[in-house]
């Protein structure tokens, strides 16, 4: 993509909009109101709270600009007030960012999808780095959100330190399950989790209008037996397979709502509709939903689309089944595993025998915060450079 040019941009200005020139080739437009709306002068936005203060419903829906011209530090635009002529200055960078006509591409964060030879080095992070600063948590949580998940080797085999472990992501998410769980097979909850049975690939909390962004797992111990391996699937993987293989298949699950309940205990009713592949305004895959178990009545499907969906179903579940997709991993005691519930899904086998779990859910808005606090001290790699950490200030590019 274009960046702008070393040279200043050239500008101009009509009744409704400026023109910035980039260079010979690329340039933007920017409505008068739009830039009016975004000043960032302390007058118009608060440096420590970064909240606007400009009253938005008061700037004149036909306001047009005294003047403009290119500075070093930005856009210079003068513009008419009662008060006398307001200036603002918007850094050349800032708008590039933020451009919307055109629309300058966002960059996404790299997004490693993976099938089952991930088994052969799959992510991790020692115990030891993630609790003796906060590099060692941005290196966690960088491959969290580069894999959807991360094993963190070498972890007591205690409740205590795997609650520390994820109280350094955020503050756990309490749901009826409790808040930080410890648990056996003994169906203490109306959910197949609490028993010994084999679990297939699934996300949580289908059932929540808005699920739980990291499961975080520490199997404590398990004697007396064996099984209870655990599955994991990258559920991004599998929809690229899905979007390639089966495009029809791919639209259907990204359009058509399903419903998911949460029934099993007398005292709850959890219900949310939403279709399985979850996409933002520009058509990225942001989420994956999915968990068969939950799955409610199909009544908001049109007639025709009946056979098609179950078709669209038996695609994906032949892709997230598929040897090719599944990676299993027996867990044992002192490893901790963080998985990114809107990614990865997972399962386990059957097991018997005594087998204690301990674990928590962390919300996704949580996670996300906490990994953008930590890419503006250390930028967005998890290596030791530094590249790209940036101290915040009003003209920040994440808001």
């Amino acid at each position: 993509s274009h960046r702008p040019h070393r040279d200043l941009p050239t500008t101009s200005a009509n009744k409704r909009e400026v023109l910035i020139q980039w260079d010979g080739t690329a340039r933007s437009k920017f409505h008068h109101i739009w830039l009016r709306d975004h000043c960032r002068c302390p007058e118009c936005f608060h440096s420590a709270t970064m909240q606007r203060l400009i009253n938005t419903f008061e700037i004149p829906q036909d306001l047009e600009p005294m003047f403009t011209r290119p500075t070093r530090e930005g856009l210079e635009v003068v513009w008419p007030a009662s008060t006398g002529p307001h200036v603002s200055t918007y850094p050349w960078t800032w708008l590039w960012k933020n451009s919307y006509y055109p629309a300058t591409s966002q960059e996404l964060a790299e997004k490693i999808l993976w099938g089952s030879k991930i088994a052969n080095d799959p992510p991790s992070v020692p115990y030891d780095e993630v609790t003796s600063n906060e590099h060692g948590v941005h290196k966690w949580l960088s491959k969290i959100d580069k894999f959807g998940f991360c094993f963190v080797p070498g972890i007591p085999a205690t409740p205590e330190a795997t609650e520390d472990l994820a109280n350094r992501i955020g503050f756990i998410r309490e749901t009826h399950y409790g808040k930080f769980w410890d648990f056996t097979a003994n169906m203490a909850c109306g959910d197949t989790a609490y028993s010994n049975l084999a679990l297939p690939a699934h996300t949580d909390n289908t059932y929540f209008t808005d699920p739980s962004g990291i499961q975080l797992f520490h199997l404590l111990e398990h004697t007396g037996g064996g099984g209870g391996a655990t599955l994991l699937v990258d559920g991004f993987y599998a929809a690229s397979l899905l979007q390639d293989l089966y495009p029809e298949a791919y639209r259907l699950l990204s359009t058509v709502p399903m419903s998911s309940h949460a029934a099993g205990e007398s005292t709850i009713l959890y219900r949310a509709s939403r279709s399985p592949l979850e996409h933002d305004a520009v058509g990225n895959l942001r989420a994956v939903r999915w968990n068969n178990a939950d799955r409610s009545v199909l009544r908001e499907v049109s007639h025709a689309d009946i056979p098609r969906l179950y078709e669209a179903m038996r695609a994906w579940e032949k892709l997230i089944t598929s040897s090719d997709s599944e990676y299993w991993v027996q867990l044992t005691p002192r490893t901790a595993l963080a998985i990114d519930n809107h990614r990865v899904l997972h399962g386990r086998s059957a097991f018997i025998g005594k087998r204690r779990m301990c674990g928590a859910y962390i919300g996704v808005d949580e996670f996300r915060s906490r990994l953008a606090v930590l890419r503006e001290q250390f930028g967005s790699s998890d290596d030791e450079t530094l590249t790209g950490a940036r101290e915040r200030g009003v003209w920040s590019h994440d808001f």
